[in-house]
This record gives C-alpha cells, sequence and structure tokens, in this order.
C-alpha cells in the first residue's frame, strides 16, 4: 500500500509550488524517511527535505446528529534546487 494518498492543488500550494515545496496528503501512519523514499520512487526527483502535520478532524452537526470529520497528514516536500513534478505546479 503506498503512503501517498493524493497531491494537494490549492492556491497556497500552488504558491509553495514556485519555491520548490509541493504538499500531499499522506498516510497517518507514515514518517518522513518513508515519504521521502516513495516521493523520490514515483515522481523520479531527489528531496532535500520532508515536513509532516497532522491535522486532527473537526466536529460536524447535522441537526441533532453530531459527526466528526476524519484526521489527516500532510507533508510539504522541500526538493533539491533545479528539480519539479511536473503537473503539481498550477494552482487550481
Amino acid at each position: 500500500m503506498s503512503v501517498l494518498v493524493k497531491p494537494i492543488i490549492s492556491e497556497k500550494a500552488g504558491k509553495l509550488a514556485t519555491l520548490g515545496k509541493y504538499v500531499f496528503e499522506v498516510q497517518t501512519k507514515a514518517n518522513a524517511s518513508e515519504i521521502k523514499k516513495e516521493i523520490e520512487k514515483v515522481y523520479k526527483v531527489k528531496v532535500a527535505s520532508v515536513n509532516t502535520i497532522r491535522l486532527h478532524g473537526k466536529v460536524r452537526r447535522q441537526g441533532r446528529q453530531v459527526g466528526r470529520t476524519a484526521n489527516r497528514k500532510k507533508a510539504v516536500v522541500t526538493l533539491i534546487p533545479g528539480q519539479t513534478i511536473e503537473g503539481l505546479s498550477e494552482p487550481a
């Protein structure tokens, strides 16, 4: 099973892409070294660093029913200068 869930394409992620940083949603149990290996294998680039952020789910209400959105984890991957990931640099 892949560590990467999906790339995050947003206006903020597009601005980071111009700086050589790309944002991905990853499995909650993945660590930085696993993320680095997966990015290098899938996109064939060299990774300089990986920073991870845990996002806790929010409480949502639908009338009387109370639920919660899922917990997620994001990774901000910095590539070595001069490398890019094609298709992920344009903001949505």
